[in-house]
């Protein structure tokens, strides 16, 4: 595949949607084949998945069963979308990927699925595809669930569910993604998001033209 697929991960409102809608914009600029997607919900399908995983009462399910769904809306994602853009030699940007999943179902959950099972999943369901470059956005997690519930304060539908959780299980999200990046350090880039938009977006910036030589 000639294209690029670059993910961007992190807790509630650590400002990564902004930051991936800033990149598309730039790289178009450098006349680059950019496409912008989401997990879940990047396909007609997915949609309906998304309504499902990020709305309602935050027991309405199992972390299993919550887990199961996550992969069943990312194959579909892999197989309509993502792949076929690669092909084509197009950057895919993706809020959210699989770092996501074992942030939330294993980190959060506080090893309530096994690492193994999610492991399975991903190999069954991907195989050994791997994002080129992954961003993790750190922040405080009263700042950042503050900004979400801020933002959801707009929405028609609230898609706050994971939001509900409380601040013990985003605490071991976070833990959790700074675990990731950890295990995986020429993948993923953990940035600082306590600062402004645009002083994160020069952060995203220089990473990807060192990493891409887009100058």
């Amino acid at each position: 595949m000639s294209g690029y697929f670059i993910t961007f991960e992190g807790g509630e409102g650590c400002g990564k949607s902004t930051q991936l809608a800033l990149l598309k914009e730039y790289l178009e600029q450098k006349r680059q084949n950019v496409i912008a997607t989401k997990e879940p919900g990047g396909t007609e399908i997915g949609l309906e998945l998304r309504h499902m995983l990020v709305t309602g009462d935050k027991d309405k399910m199992d972390p299993i069963a919550e887990a199961l769904l996550y992969y069943a809306d990312r194959r579909i994602h892999m197989t309509k979308k993502i792949w076929p853009a690669l092909e084509e030699g197009k950057w895919v940007l993706s809020d959210r990927f699989a770092d996501s999943t074992v942030a939330y179902q294993y980190y959060g959950y506080n090893k309530k699925v096994e690492k193994n099972v999610l492991d399975n999943l991903y190999q069954v369901t991907v195989g050994n595809f791997k994002p080129d470059l992954t961003f993790i956005f750190d922040l405080d997690v009263e700042t950042g669930l503050a900004r979400s519930y801020a933002k959801a304060a707009g929405m028609v539908e609230k898609e706050t569910r994971h939001e509900s959780r409380g601040t013990e299980f985003h605490q071991l999200l976070r833990q959790g993604f700074l675990e990731i990046a950890k295990q995986e350090p020429e993948r993923c880039v953990v940035l600082n998001a306590d600062k402004s938009i645009e002083s994160l977006h020069q952060d995203v910036v220089k990473i990807i033209s060192e990493r891409f030589g887009i100058a």
